[in-house]
């Protein structure tokens, strides 16, 4: 045993306490383990369906880009002129103590920002695709970081799981023999030392 405790009735309570709280602990964090796994799974599904969109998106867009390159030269000054995206609030909300990130922006149609008479229809539908394309990763974006903070949940309720079923529980059992063990021994010492004193006293008479 790593560590012998003294043999005594109020460690042999306290232990038995304990060792009902380590086993309460446990089962809270299989129940906690179970419910990670189950929304990981859920966010996992929606990440497959939104891949393939997000893929098929940016090669719409680039392909559009390809085409608007090839007909007004490099539209790298076109670019700049974009106005800058107002960008993205992040909030959280916890699933079982663990922080889910949550995006909040407007989905805005895409501003022209140049001219029509020196453009095109692909330099048009490039801008409408790529705008598209960003608020999809916006979405998946938020989806696998879910996954990834959800499963970094698991990894730790796991190891924490394993050490009260593996170490800490097994540990408070043996303990409890141990000293249960030794006030039983304890107990027959006392009874047979009263029984000598007994012996003692009625062979005096």
């Amino acid at each position: 045993m790593e560590a012998q405790v003294s043999p005594t009735k109020g460690n042999l309570l306290a232990i038995k306490k304990s060792l009902e709280l380590a086993k309460l602990g446990f089962d809270l964090l299989d129940r906690k383990r179970n419910i990670l796994i189950r929304e990981t799974v859920s966010y996992v599904s929606k990440a497959q369906n939104i891949e393939k969109d997000v893929y098929d998106k940016y090669k719409e867009a680039y392909s559009a880009m390809r085409l608007a390159n090839m007909q007004l030269g490099l539209c790298d000054n076109i670019a700049k002129t974009c106005p800058k995206d107002p960008g993205i609030d992040i909030e959280y909300h916890s699933i079982m103590g663990v922080d889910i990130p949550v995006l909040h922006y407007k989905k805005l149609p895409p501003k022209n920002s140049y001219g029509y008479y020196d453009t095109t229809l692909d330099l048009d539908r490039a801008l409408i695709l790529f705008n598209e394309a960003k608020y999809l990763t916006y979405e998946l974006s938020e989806i696998e970081n879910s996954v990834f903070r959800l499963s970094e949940g698991i990894r730790k309720t796991q190891k924490r799981a394993n050490a009260l079923k593996n170490i800490i529980i097994p540990r408070m059992t043996e303990q409890i023999k141990f000293i249960t063990a030794a006030l039983e021994e304890k107990e027959r010492e006392e009874f047979t030392r009263l029984k000598v004193i007994k012996n003692q006293l009625e062979e005096k008479r």
